[in-house]
């Protein structure tokens, strides 16, 4: 019932902005600018003069990218069949996407694909989305407004010496788009089988000439996921999120940027609910010394309160962080970046029962790092030595120091090779250390799992080969190889002469594998993107470590091919008919999840405009009524219809 009035109090909300709009000569300037010739698709040449920002922290043409890096476009989101940050990122072929059931995702890159996935640093315009209660991210919480993403950059492959902790084996980046690109009023809503309902509104609007700023708010409710018999599994699942952004030009060489996010919904799981809502506040200032010297400062506060993780404990968590950073050219070879930042994370729990739990309940915990790498041009335009580290301490395992080199060669345009050696680390969590079955202290003798109080990072060695290259104006290629060892995994051990199993680092091993994307475009209205991926994973335990090998498989279940192929196509009559198909390798059979047969799925999309009015018909799995990813949960197939304005 909450869904509902949440639902029909967001649609009054967009009523009532396209009145006002309807009052408005102005936007019909807006809407000529949002008109089809504006959102027409991206040439391949465009795509790969895109700059990104994930690798070094400051702007470079993806073509020159010396890193596994794939960026998800505006362009690409807006023509799928996605409705979420999640599925957005299944247009990614080097992630691995797996849905659980409404609301909770598995998502990682470069294998340990788990509920518990915690080697991929995950940020929203610079915010770490990271929870420390387990390493991760809890997907349903990271609600972003789909129409005002800018572009996603998702590199596989570490990145811990700019970015630290948690950058084992990917970093995801989403960008937002500045408020001075999101005027006017765009109001949408749809529904359909399994998306239930949703509703989106935003207006964006000027204060002065360099001054604007935008609102927007959302709500979703998603049907039940079903069980392996056929039946729903009673997960109907619901969020409402609302937010703003203000930019400020201050002058030639200032720019200040303010946005602030508040969310709340729910599931209702039989007679077990739970909850989430939470807020956060973020600023940044930017300063130019010139135009080769620039200083960035970012400060953000963020709030999360969950009722029922997983079924048994509710948290509590306060973040404070900020962050310093100054890029700057050092005569004509080097270009420098260096900076530091501070985390403090306030985080509580309450436990629902003495069977399991976290002990002590509260904990704070700091993160303190500062970094630096230099850019050095051997060859002009041609040869280029990156070489960088980071200085980190933490609560749990003090000081710890993560460098990296990289070798950039392009023997002519649009031509690069690159190389890479980098250490990465994945700095303990609560469920590492607090994580307690059953939550109090028992005799040596009564069967109990412990935290482990010192366990230290797992730690990575990853040694990168890559080429890039762009033969035409129809096509480009990015190429990666990877070979990663791993030392000190997670195991849980038996300590000797008791009933005790402990958290412990006793496991270790290697992964390697390849990754393959590209853009073709084989005609004007016409273009594709897709990618395939080879991963291969072998954990054992250490030298002395008695832990049951089958846990390692909790470690994460990953598929040995995947492959993701997206299809654009401008129809006449201003309609549009995109496609985008999905091949996931089977999962093994472990003692803790059964096996899922390999699989392909089918997202399509149809659309028509004209000029600020679009109306689109788009299903998701179409292939099956439904199937499992990962454990029993069967995803449904879903069909469903929206209608967007842009004024």
């Amino acid at each position: 019932m909450n869904s509902r009035i949440q639902a029909t109090s967001l649609c009054c909300v967009l009523v009532f902005l396209a009145l006002i709009s309807l009052t408005n000569d102005g936007f019909s300037q807006v809407a000529d600018s949002l008109s089809i010739a504006n959102l027409k698709q991206l040439t391949i040449e465009e795509l790969m003069e895109i700059e990104v920002t994930s690798v070094s922290k400051r702007p470079e043409k993806l073509i020159q990218v010396a890193s596994a890096i794939q960026v998800i476009t505006r362009e690409d989101i807006r023509r799928s069949a996605a409705t979420s940050i999640p599925e957005a990122l299944r247009l990614a072929p080097n992630l691995q996407v797996t849905q659980l059931n409404s609301r909770h995702w598995n998502i990682s890159a470069r294998g340990f694909n788990s509920a518990f996935s915690n080697k991929l640093l995950v940020m929203i315009d610079g915010r770490a989305v990271y929870s420390p209660l387990f390493a991760g991210v809890f997907w349903d919480a990271q609600s972003v407004l789909l129409e005002d993403v800018d572009r996603i950059e998702i590199i596989s492959g570490p990145g811990g010496t700019l970015w630290g902790a948690n950058a084992v084996n990917g970093v995801i980046n989403i960008i937002t788009k500045s408020s001075k690109n999101t005027q006017g009023l765009f109001v949408s809503a749809g529904a359909g089988s399994t998306l239930r309902q949703i509703a989106e509104a935003r207006y964006g609007g000027k204060v002065s000439e360099n001054f604007s700023f935008r609102i927007y708010g959302q709500h979703q409710g998603r049907g039940n996921t079903l069980l392996a018999d056929g039946n729903d599994n009673s997960d109907e699942w619901n969020l409402t999120q609302g937010g703003f952004q203000l930019d400020w030009n201050a002058g030639s060489a200032d720019a200040i940027s303010m946005q602030g996010n508040f969310y709340g919904g729910g599931e209702q799981a039989n007679s077990n609910p739970s909850a989430i809502d939470g807020q956060n506040l973020m600023g940044r200032w930017t300063h130019a010394f010139s135009e080769k010297s620039e200083l960035t400062v970012q400060a953000y506060y963020d709030r999360t309160w969950r009722t029922d993780v997983p079924s048994t404990i509710d948290d509590r968590l306060e973040t404070y962080d900020i962050d310093i950073q100054h890029n700057f050219r050092l005569g004509k070879k080097h270009n420098v970046i260096w900076g530091g930042g501070y985390r403090l994370m306030d985080d509580m729990t309450w436990n629902r029962t003495q069977f399991v739990g976290f002990l002590p309940a509260d904990r704070t915990m700091n993160l303190l790092s500062s970094f630096i790498q230099d850019e050095i041009s051997l060859v002009p335009d041609r040869l280029k030595f990156t070489i960088g580290t980071k200085l980190q301490h933490t609560n749990f395992t003090g000081f710890e120091i993560l460098p990296s080199a990289r070798l950039t060669w392009t023997p002519r345009e649009h031509h690069v090779l690159w190389s890479a050696i980098s250490r990465a680390v994945r700095a303990p969590s609560r469920i590492d250390v607090d994580y307690h079955i059953p939550a109090y202290k028992v005799p040596s003798n009564q069967l109990s799992v412990a935290g482990g109080p010192n366990f230290i990072s797992e730690k990575l060695i990853a040694y990168e080969l890559g080429y890039r290259i762009q033969p035409s104006t129809y096509i480009s290629v990015s190429l990666a190889a990877f070979y990663n060892s791993y030392d000190d995994l997670y195991s849980v051990e038996a300590l000797p002469g008791t009933l005790t199993y402990q958290i412990q680092n006793g496991a270790e091993g290697h992964s390697y594998g390849t990754e393959i994307f590209g853009n073709f475009q084989p005609l004007s209205k016409w273009r594709m993107r897709g990618g395939y991926t080879y991963f291969q994973k072998n954990l054992n335990n250490k030298p002395g470590n008695v832990s049951d090998v089958s846990l390692l498989s909790t470690l994460g279940m990953d598929a040995a091919h995947q492959m993701v192929v997206q299809s654009f196509i401008d129809l006449p009559w201003n309609f549009s008919f995109d496609l985008a198909t999905r091949y996931v390798d089977e999962l093994a059979l472990t003692p803790y999840s059964p096996r899922i047969p390999s699989y392909f799925t089918l997202d399509s999309r149809i659309a028509w405009r004209h000029k600020g009015f679009e109306l689109s018909v788009a299903g998701q799995n179409l292939l099956d009524k439904a199937h499992a990813e990962i454990g029993d949960k069967q995803v449904r197939r879903n069909i469903y219809s929206k209608i967007t304005w842009r004024y």
